[in-house]
């Protein structure tokens, strides 16, 4: 086996009642036409969102590890200059901000406006989301207060080595959650991070269609002799069970200092298989878990088995048995003709007995991070 190839993949059959946990601009659930008919569908941007939201909630990543997306970066960092140096006042802290961030050190306005040149410091936000780690943002503003006087004014010859060595930071420490779903920096291609994980559109494993829910609201101070009501409106959904799948590229994860990488791998597993994107989660009290779960560790490449659902399952009795039996068949035909078995497989539900032994999803997560741990020494032993 080829030691630099070690891959995880998850597979997840999880059936979801009315719903719109994720919608498009029209409010409408989101769909995609896959195997001739139509599906539920929710996006991989939803569901990251509610595993990055997973991890904060769930409380097992300290801060730095973890990151932030946002424009407004230049504000994160000037409330950690002024935790290192009190004694500063806050626009000194922004300023010394906007120079770590590269947003210009323009005088005159308005021949900055004219030429397009540089950004003023007094600009708040950045012209695009920023992904930076919490060690990140701690690292920069040390840098700025290490570099910046005792007043925290910036001699104009240290600001281009001051830009220099916050270049240097935002290349590390980029923390777990970053190295997992990537960072894209069309400015300064030097601060990408190629994503060490894959979430794939989750779609249901049978048609769907979308209803409409009519409903109105009672005005409680209206007279008693007015029948109307106060509002009305609709609501559009859908139900549907879901075949979800994810990745994640070990050794891509194992590239960066993230810490214990088997930890990583087990988060990342948790927050996956029990997180729910949050669209209309109170007009639906939508939150279920999964019906199965099938975790592979592979040597060879990952596999996603959306095509056991190509041709859309048919039922009047439910379509989460069928899903599972159906993955189950795909899998192992898998196998036989396509692909190797995977080195380590895991499952919890009924119905996945002929891919493997059924147990508590805590046991196979225990599993999960024993084996990455174990394989990866292997690997180092190797080199």
């Amino acid at each position: 086996m080829d030691k630099n190839r070690l891959f995880v993949d998850f597979h997840v059959i999880q059936s979801v009642p009315p719903s719109c946990i994720n919608r498009d601009d029209t409010g409408t659930p989101k769909t995609a036409s896959y195997g001739g008919v139509m599906r539920a569908r929710v996006s991989s941007q939803a569901w990251k969102h509610a595993m990055r939201k997973y991890f904060r909630s769930a409380e097992k990543a300290e801060s730095e590890e973890l990151a932030i997306r946002t424009r407004y970066v230049r504000g994160k960092i000037a409330d950690e200059i002024q935790q290192l140096r009190p004694e500063w006042n806050y626009e000194t802290c922004k300023d010394l901000a906007g120079i770590v961030l590269g947003m210009g050190a323009a005088k005159n306005k308005k021949k900055d406006k004219e030429k397009n040149q540089e950004k003023s410091y007094n600009k708040e936000e950045l012209d695009a989301l920023f992904f930076i780690s919490g060690q990140q943002i701690k690292n920069l503003a040390q840098l700025a207060a290490e570099q910046a006087d005792e007043g925290g004014k910036l001699p104009e010859k240290k600001k281009a080595k001051l830009k220099t060595d916050a270049s240097e930071v935002l290349k590390s420490t980029p923390g777990f959650e970053m190295v997992l779903f990537g960072r894209m920096v069309a400015t300064d291609p030097s601060l990408n991070f190629d994503a060490a994980s894959q979430v794939a559109h989750s779609i249901s494993t049978h048609e769907v269609r979308t209803e409409y829910d009519y409903f109105t609201a009672v005005d409680d101070l209206m007279s008693e002799n007015n029948a109307g009501s106060g509002h009305l409106g609709t609501i559009e959904f859908n139900s549907s069970t879901l075949y979800r799948y994810a990745t994640i590229n070990v050794n891509e994860l194992q590239e960066q200092n993230i810490g214990e990488i088997a930890r990583v791998v087990r988060l990342f597993a948790e927050a996956f298989i029990y997180s729910m994107p949050t669209g209309r989660q109170n007009a639906f009290a939508n939150r279920t878990v999964p019906d199965a779960v099938y975790i592979t560790i592979r040597e060879d490449q990952p596999v996603n088995f959306c095509g056991a659902f190509e041709e859309a399952i048919e039922g009047r009795n439910g379509y989460s048995k069928s899903s599972v039996l159906r993955l189950a068949e795909y899998a192992n035909k898998s196998y036989q003709n396509f692909v190797e078995a995977p080195k380590y497989a895991m499952g919890t539900g009924e119905g996945l007995e002929k891919l493997c032994v059924s147990q508590p999803m805590k046991n196979n997560l225990d599993l999960l991070e024993g084996y990455v741990r174990e394989l990866l020494h292997d690997t180092e032993a190797v080199k």
